[in-house]
């Protein structure tokens, strides 16, 4: 009798969400964010076979688990900009666009000289240095809020530099995939190249905001006069996948559209959403992410080999990078105002979280010479980095606010 392979699908994914959800619930019993008990579950999960767990082998694997993955990391990226707006862009002040621009820099050029030093490949270097640029606004804003900080003028700050850190940082991506690929084909990287790709990106960016912010508000309002049941959801939805395949067409990547979807309709769909008496988009999109956003990190961790974590290869360029994201955040002190708590700004830019993890997944798909430019000890690496920021964030930010 022939099988439906949706059932193989449906198994997977049952066994996915509850590794991913009892992780999650594990890490925050130890007073950490989710996203890291999420890894840990799919690390687990990816390496069972090594014990002997042979039947699961094929979930690394399966194509369609690793649809909805992807389809996470939209969604994720699109929650991410709802959680923004345009408006508080513009309040952060310079303050907090200095800090990112000195952050995202500074670690950008310490991971690349602390990856060509071992690799002396630039190409390799600038990927793993682009890497490791973005703060993770979801755990910092998470600390912030657990410790009753989130109103501080530093805690401003730090969210106002960090969402302009994830706009800077996929930037930086849309540069590094460029590069890459010219590489794997053979073309050097020029100046004129760079510039058209961070032409294209501020375009992109500029344009779906601008024509966003245009469209948005009377396409709602005319969806919001159907009667049939989340059609404005629906429309949202819709809204961020054309964005994704436009940013696609435009050589960058998906993510990218998700975020400026996001960001352009974070402030209308409050609107028209609250006019219409039906929750908010915010609140529509949480169940949608609790179910596909841990399905991709959980991804992300399947695709770890516990082996590389012996790796002396890897260990060293885990401790390299993990010694520039922090350094590379420190250079942010440099352009604090004074009064505003240097050291708890600093603290609060270290994490690092989807962005790099959107980067280690991206660098395993990508071929350069023949090889990933991801291998597994570079793959490793970068999970050591985000657990590492991560774990020094909470005490680090709990001793800056308690020595101000």
């Amino acid at each position: 009798m022939a099988h439906d392979p949706i059932a193989q699908l449906l198994l997977w994914l049952a066994l996915v969400l509850a590794a991913a959800k009892l992780g999650g619930e594990l890490a925050v019993r130890a007073r950490q964010p989710a996203v890291l008990g999420e890894l840990v579950a799919g690390i687990v999960l990816g390496n069972l076979p090594r014990a002997g767990v042979t039947a699961l082998a094929p979930l690394s694997h399966d194509a369609g688990v690793d649809l909805l993955a992807r389809l996470g990391l939209i969604v994720l990226l699109f929650q991410v900009g709802l959680a923004s707006t345009i408006r508080e862009m513009l309040r952060v002040g310079l303050a907090s666009l200095a800090v990112a621009v000195v952050g995202v820099t500074a670690s950008t050029a310490l991971g690349f000289a602390a990856v060509f030093a071992l690799s002396h490949d630039y190409v390799r270097a600038l990927f793993f240095g682009a890497a490791i640029a973005a703060t993770s606004i979801g755990i910092t804003a998470r600390v912030l809020a657990d410790l009753g900080r989130a109103e501080t003028v530093a805690a401003r700050t730090i969210l106002g530099a960090a969402v302009l850190d994830d706009v800077l940082g996929l930037v930086v991506l849309a540069i590094a995939q460029a590069i890459v690929v010219g590489a794997a084909a053979g073309h050097a990287p020029s100046a004129v190249a760079i510039a058209v790709v961070v032409g294209k990106a501020a375009l992109f960016l500029v344009g779906a905001l601008a024509l966003g912010a245009w469209l948005a508000p009377p396409m709602l309002r005319a969806v919001s006069r159907l009667r049939g049941p989340g059609a404005l959801f629906a429309a949202s939805l819709s809204l961020c996948f054309v964005a994704c395949f436009g940013a696609d067409r435009m050589g960058l990547s998906p993510i990218i559209g998700a975020f400026a979807a996001g960001l352009v309709l974070s402030e209308p769909a409050h609107h028209v959403f609250r006019a219409a008496g039906v929750r908010s988009l915010g609140d529509m999109m949480e169940p949608l992410g609790e179910f596909l956003a841990p399905v991709f990190f959980v991804v992300i961790g399947m695709r770890t080999d516990l082996g590389a974590f012996a790796s002396p290869r890897a260990l060293a360029l885990a401790a390299l990078l993990t010694v520039a994201a922090l350094a590379g955040k420190a250079a942010c002190a440099l352009v604090v105002p004074r009064g505003v708590g240097r050291f708890a700004v600093v603290a609060g830019m270290w994490p690092r979280g989807e962005v790099m993890l959107v980067f280690a997944a991206l660098g395993g798909s990508l071929v350069v010479g023949g090889a990933p430019l991801v291998d597994r000890d570079g793959y490793a690496a970068l999970l050591i980095v985000v657990v590492a920021t991560t774990l020094a964030t909470p005490p680090a930010l709990r001793a800056a606010f308690a020595r101000a």
